[in-house]
């Protein structure tokens, strides 16, 4: 039986460009792991307030049909004050109901002590669909981060087997773009 002698690389002891490299894709590994971070969460902050506005937007629709039921019968109870054909305790009735009808009509307009009204509905939509946008602008500047930091190892880790310098400059310019879009996916400078 013959051995199968072991391959080995070469010794290189501290070669400098292979530690600026290991350096440079330890760099880039660490803001790839970040920008996948971040457009994980704006991804799940854009869905969830695209939730929640639709949510508001339908408890509005709601609020806006009973106050419209609401408001067809206090007419009906006007018209019916109007004809004089009322008894002077139905009138009282009416007039009673016609108040109550009033006061729900005027509850699903605003009621700002539980926040369920149609005007804070609206402003509760009109939240969440602003937090939703600001994620959908950030979302595409991680996805652009995660590309460029990719493609900036993958050209590291050719620099690194073929020695050559002059291909360590290009993923280090990319790497740079990369983890501006990265910072600018946080901040939203663009």
């Amino acid at each position: 039986m013959s051995e199968v002698p072991e391959t080995e690389l070469p010794e290189h002891g501290n070669d400098p460009f292979r530690t600026r490299c290991a350096m440079l894709v330890s760099t880039l590994a660490m803001c790839l792991a970040i920008a996948s971070l971040g457009g994980n969460n704006a991804s799940k902050e854009s869905m969830s307030n695209n939730i929640l506005a639709a949510n508001a937007y339908s408890f509005y629709q709601a609020k806006n049909i009973r106050q419209t039921d609401y408001k067809i019968a206090a007419d009906e109870l006007r018209i019916q004050l109007a004809s004089d054909k009322l008894s002077p305790a139905a009138k009282q009735m009416a007039e009673k109901k016609l108040e109550a009808y009033e006061k729900n009509i005027a509850r699903y307009e605003s009621e700002p002590e539980t926040g369920d009204g149609k005007k804070e509905l609206m402003e509760k939509a009109k939240e969440h669909e602003h937090e939703r946008d600001i994620a959908l602008r950030q979302d595409p500047w991680f996805d652009y981060a995660e590309a460029l930091l990719q493609i900036s190892i993958v050209l590291t880790s050719v620099a690194i087997l073929t020695g050559t310098m002059a291909l360590f400059w290009v993923p280090c310019f990319l790497g740079l773009v990369g983890i501006f879009c990265t910072i600018n996916g946080f901040m939203l400078f663009i």
